[in-house]
């Protein structure tokens, strides 16, 4: 998930709008390789709530249905599902390639991407993104809200009938009850952080698919939504990392990885460079030794000499 989140940044943010803001002349620019960015920072975007919406479905089914736990919430069924998730969202995504026009034209080279007048104007186009943000933004918030809700019900529940069976005279220091409240906050930052970042952005496409607001692309409205729609990919990963000691012992461990890796190559350097040396120094330790005297000699060699 963090991994869909970074993908996200990468192509949204600054293939397809840093560098081609600041590197007008790159090949980024070109309508094709600009059109095929269109397709994979949509896809990349659904691949990222998405997968936000199934690890919040297996938290639910760990957490409310634990004889189901064994048997779904495995390491397999997760690989399968991110497979299915991440073909799906790249062939969903493709028509948005056919979306674009170039911006001008250069010596019949076209750069530049704007988006079609017919897709502006026509119906159908209309549904196809309306169907989009719908799977990018509403059906999963919906999703988030329900599982969310319905989990923190279960763990309050559960809570209530486990301070009834210890008692009163165990006194506040529950760990399990700390993991249970961590987890209920973890829940609802999820959605919340969801349902505020995006609602500029459905906001947006509702004014001007719905009510007919005129469509201009750079306005401040459109850009205040694109900033909090891509930053919503990235609230996940800090909320994990606020929340989750796990999580936050792998992301140290991951950091610090690379700083393994070069004190390790230092000192291979260093071993490699100082074994001559050692190779000399042991030589000339052995050449240093005294000959064998005469008198320590055996007689039968004096008599062979």
């Amino acid at each position: 998930m963090s991994m869909a989140d970074l993908l996200v940044i990468i192509i949204h943010v600054l293939l397809r709008t840093v560098f081609v803001m600041y590197f007008p002349r790159s090949f980024l620019n070109f309508t094709p390789v600009c059109s095929t960015n269109v397709v994979l920072a949509f896809a990349a975007t659904l691949i990222s709530v998405w997968f936000t919406v199934a690890f919040t479905l297996d938290r639910f089914l760990v957490i409310s249905y634990q004889n189901v736990k064994a048997k779904y919430c495995t390491e397999r069924t997760a690989t399968v599902i991110m497979g299915i998730v991440s073909v799906f969202s790249c062939f969903i995504s493709v028509p948005w390639y056919f979306t674009m026009d170039p911006e001008y034209n250069i010596d019949n080279t076209p750069w530049g991407c704007v988006f079609k007048q017919a897709f502006l104007t026509l119906t159908s186009w209309a549904s196809f993104e309306l169907l989009m943000y719908s799977l990018v933004a509403w059906f999963p918030l919906i999703l988030l809200l329900l599982l969310n809700s319905v989990t923190a019900r279960h763990i309050l529940m559960s809570g209530r009938v486990r301070r009834g069976l210890r008692g009163r005279n165990t006194g506040n220091n529950d760990p399990e009850m700390e993991n249970r409240r961590k987890s209920v906050v973890l829940l609802f930052c999820v959605s919340g952080s969801f349902l505020l970042l995006w609602s500029t952005e459905v906001i947006y496409v509702l004014s001007e698919r719905v009510f007919g607001t005129p469509y201009v692309q750079g306005s401040d409205f459109e850009s205040v939504a694109f900033m909090l729609q891509a930053l919503s990919t990235c609230t996940n990963t800090v909320i994990y990392v606020l929340t989750q000691n796990k999580f936050r012992e792998q992301m140290k461990s991951a950091m610090r990885y690379p700083i393994y890796l070069i004190v390790k190559l230092v000192k291979s350097r260093n071993a490699c460079r100082y074994a001559p040396d050692r190779e000399r120094e042991s030589g000339s330790v052995q050449l240093q030794k005294p000959p064998m005297s005469t008198r320590n000699r055996s007689p039968e060699w004096r008599s062979q000499t």
